[in-house]
């Protein structure tokens, strides 16, 4: 069986897929944008954002490893539907970060303002009544449940044949219920959780599990398996190399939510301070620091007065932690893991190796 470390990707294969799903993606919104104008017109604005959330940015990771998922099961490259159903996921992912935007109460995303405050500048311009921040979160809530609607909707007549659809249904809707209550988790953590005890650890390492890592990969090369009718073994395998490969991505995340350049991430720098996130980063710090730093980077973790000139003093405290060189020591120890399992998984596409090979090095890479 074909190493992954003897074959290169073509930057052409995964650039392909990307193009599939965004057309994918511009004929689905077509129609939705048709019925909603059918609706009313006091939806453009509405449509205007959908349009532009979807289309104007995104790495695609998810459709991408869906995609490849199905192709190292041996379905064919062309396959009418494929790009659809991978779209799907984007569609979910959309839902997913217009909320996830809300709750954390960022301002921008991918460096343009996130859909509440999008809508709360819509009803500033028009000078409309009541609450501008209420009804800016109100839009949000309503229109991500509107795209996690419609990726039911595009991965259920996605054109592939209706039995292989039902086949990874079950996969597609475990997907979507970790993922929720993964991102339930996170927000009960800064509530509920003590970040002192020894289970902080623990708990961070469930939402990283649930919230990310399954989620972004595991689940997406499964449902990509599935769809092409693929053997228990390949499944399986799929777990053992994306799971590992998903951890890495999310503490890649994590690192960069707290050290990140914004011209590269999107996001205000220190963005996850600001927003108080408790990720596994946060939690090994915690434990690194003495009591007395802990107390402060705990206490100003997403703290409401959070003056931006805070951000440079808590980075500083989680970089002294030593939990910075831990999550990278980490990151490579799960990068290990999910090669070796992509190197023995019992692929049908040669090809599919060296992209999965590719995607997971660029999912992981250092970009701050």
């Amino acid at each position: 069986m074909p190493s992954p470390t003897t074959q290169t990707a073509s930057p052409i294969d995964v650039e392909a897929v990307r193009e599939r799903v965004n057309a994918a993606l511009a004929e689905f919104m077509d129609g939705q944008s048709t019925l909603l104008d059918k609706i009313s017109p006091q939806l453009a604005p509405a449509t205007t954002a959908l349009r532009e959330f979807l289309l104007d940015g995104g790495k695609r990771l998810r459709p991408a490893f869906c995609y490849w998922g199905w192709r190292g099961a041996g379905g064919a490259a062309d396959a009418p539907g494929i790009a659809e159903a991978a779209a799907a996921l984007e569609l979910l992912q959309a839902s997913a970060l217009v909320h996830d935007d809300l709750m954390d109460r960022s301002d921008t995303r991918r460096g343009l303002p996130s859909v509440h405050r999008r809508f709360e500048g819509l009803h500033r311009e028009h000078g409309w009544r009541g609450d501008r921040e209420q009804y800016g979160a109100s839009a949000a809530l309503l229109l991500g449940d509107l795209l996690l609607i419609w990726c039911d909707e595009l991965f259920g007549r996605c054109g592939l044949p209706a039995e292989r659809v039902r086949a990874a249904k079950p996969a597609f809707d475990l997907m979507r219920t970790e993922v929720m209550v993964g991102q339930y988790l996170d927000v009960l953590e800064p509530v509920a959780g003590d970040s002192a005890d020894e289970g902080a650890v623990d708990r961070a390492q469930v939402v990283l599990h649930y919230k990310s890592a399954k989620y972004t990969i595991e689940r997406p090369l499964q449902v990509g398996a599935l769809l092409a009718g693929a053997s228990p073994e390949l499944v399986a395998a799929y777990s053992d190399f994306g799971l590992p490969l998903g951890e890495a991505f999310q503490l890649r995340d994590d690192l960069l939510g707290v050290f990140g350049d914004p011209a590269v991430t999107g996001k205000p720098a220190g963005d996850d301070l600001r927003e108080g996130k408790r990720t596994l980063l946060i939690a090994h710090a915690m434990r690194g620091l003495a009591p007395a730093d802990a107390r402060h980077l705990d206490s100003r973790l997403g703290a409401a007065d959070l003056d931006p000139s805070e951000i440079p003093g808590l980075r500083e405290l989680v970089a002294r932690s030593g939990a910075a060189d831990a999550v990278e020591q980490r990151i490579a120890e799960l990068m290990r893991q999910a090669l070796t399992a992509l190197d023995t998984a019992p692929l049908a596409d040669g090809p599919a190796r060296a992209v999965l090979l590719s995607l997971a090095e660029a999912a992981t890479a250092r970009k701050h």
